[in-house]
């Protein structure tokens, strides 16, 4: 989405645009325009002004109507009061945080929150957690958190669920990720070395094959989803009206609320190994 609304000035700052159905981050340069991204309250002193047939630019150059510039810009001015609402502030983020394979402090901030909402949802005990590292589209920006960046950070309509799942089918599901693409765990510690699960473990204690664990995850992965069937052997399912907005947005908004920034760490939940023994930086993605 973010993509989408900043394309116009994307445009006038030279930079340039993917095309297709790509979710990318571009740094908007800047040079012919001055223009910058805007929240809801800063439309003027970041995009400009049109007055009559002048679009008057942030850096103080001035483009005439009939010009593909004062065009452009005026569509994306134009544009400002039907996307207020997404240019409003919703949080703080103490610093940018990164997607990157296999354990981030994005990814695991998602799971962990996933985990926490279905638990509560459900009234159970979630031991294990799973959802894929597609559903995170674009990364967490430092300082001021519009609502754009939360929305275009988690834009599909998954619901969250709940399932009941063996020991044997989780630890099933942890060595078809370790062998073709890892994707994002919460409440396990996995050791993966040239495409083998070598260990893991749930509650700091080695996966019980005949135990049932709390699993949380969503609607996406149930029968398919990047080639995951989490409820193919489920003891138990729930699936609720609840999408992954629904759970991330008001987690920002909670913070917010109580004076707390968006920040989280890494807790070495995931290690790949060289076939040294050492930790890799190579991941299967």
């Amino acid at each position: 989405m973010k993509r989408i609304l900043w394309m116009g000035a994307l445009l006038l700052t030279l930079c340039s645009c993917h095309r297709g159905m790509q979710w990318t981050q571009t740094a908007m340069q800047g040079s012919r325009t001055g223009v910058q991204a805007c929240t809801a309250d800063d439309v003027s002193e970041k995009l400009g002004t049109v007055e009559g047939s002048v679009y008057k630019a942030p850096n103080g150059r001035e483009f005439a109507e009939g010009s593909a510039t004062y065009a452009v810009a005026k569509l994306l001015i134009d544009a400002q009061p039907a996307m207020a609402d997404l240019k409003q502030v919703v949080g703080h983020s103490t610093r940018e945080m990164i997607r990157e394979y296999p354990e981030c402090e994005l990814s695991d901030w998602f799971i962990d929150e996933l985990m926490r909402a279905a638990a509560e949802k459900s009234g159970k005990k979630v031991d294990f957690g799973i959802t894929n590292f597609g559903g995170i589209r674009v990364d967490m920006p430092a300082g001021d958190v519009l609502m754009d960046d939360i929305v275009s950070m988690f834009p599909f309509k998954n619901n969250l669920c709940y399932l009941e799942l063996y020991g044997r089918d989780i630890r099933a599901l942890l060595e078809q990720l370790a062998a073709t693409s890892w994707q994002v765990v919460g409440g396990a510690r996995c050791v993966v070395q040239d495409g083998k699960l070598v260990s893991a473990e749930i509650g700091g204690e080695p996966i019980d094959d005949d135990r049932i664990y709390g699993v949380a995850t969503i609607s996406f992965l149930l029968n398919g989803g990047d080639d995951i069937f989490a409820a193919r052997n489920a003891v138990s399912l729930q699936i609720f009206d609840e999408y992954i907005l629904d759970v991330m947005l008001p987690c920002v908004q909670r913070l917010t609320a109580e004076g707390k920034s968006i920040e989280y760490r890494t807790d070495g939940r995931i290690r790949f190994l060289t076939a040294e023994g050492e930790t890799s930086d190579e991941f299967r993605k």
